[in-house]
């Protein structure tokens, strides 16, 4: 999947197609805990991944570790801001991934070509605005971690979530092939991901 030269980093062998920024999102670290990072990324993957139906403690791994959040986090309040700030990313380059497919008609990121079908062109254009409507909850969502705002945090990862998974559902019910697959299951997994970690902060 490409991305952003400017804006990303090495993925470290991560599978999903993030477009990595910069921990912006990093919520400020409690003066009395020392955990060093070898101590929170792993268990805390393996806590929250470990028994979820939605992820796995690989992808927490990947994910988290992809923007070496185990070196700067020291709490799941920490980690849930990082899982924000990556949901913020993954809804910016899906929506220009699927800006360029209806300008384009390209195959996205690796070639393909031809002119996508009007039933596909549809679906994009429904999945356009369910991910811009990611893009402007992640600020105050951001906002809602730092602030110590749990529920709202985790109502707009859930809403989050939610289109997401409406975004591929609509190919499935147009009959067209989705070219977001990655990016839907990159999306829903991040919000999930940020919802289970903020169950322990």
């Amino acid at each position: 999947m490409a991305m952003d030269a400017a804006s990303s980093s090495s993925l470290r062998g991560a599978t999903v197609p993030f477009l990595v920024l910069p921990l912006l999102f990093v919520a400020a670290l409690p003066a009395e805990l020392t955990v060093t990072d070898d101590d929170i990324l792993l268990p805390s993957c393996k806590t929250v991944g470990g028994g979820s139906t939605y992820f796995d403690v690989q992808f927490c791994l990947d994910a988290l570790g992809s923007v070496g959040a185990g070196a700067d986090a020291r709490s799941y309040r920490d980690l849930a801001a990082v899982a924000v700030g990556l949901l913020a990313a993954n809804a910016t380059s899906t929506s220009a991934k699927i800006d360029a497919l209806l300008r384009n008609g390209g195959g996205g990121g690796g070639g393909g070509g031809g002119k996508v079908d009007a039933a596909t062109a549809r679906c994009l254009r429904s999945c356009r605005a369910l991910y811009g409507g990611i893009a402007r909850r992640q600020p105050g969502c951001a906002a809602a971690v730092r602030g110590g705002r749990f529920g709202e945090a985790k109502s707009s990862l859930e809403k989050s979530a939610a289109a997401a998974r409406r975004c591929e559902d609509g190919f499935r019910r147009g009959n067209a092939t989705s070219p977001v697959t990655a990016e839907d299951d990159a999306a829903f997994k991040l919000a999930k991901l940020g919802v289970a970690l903020l169950g322990f902060a």
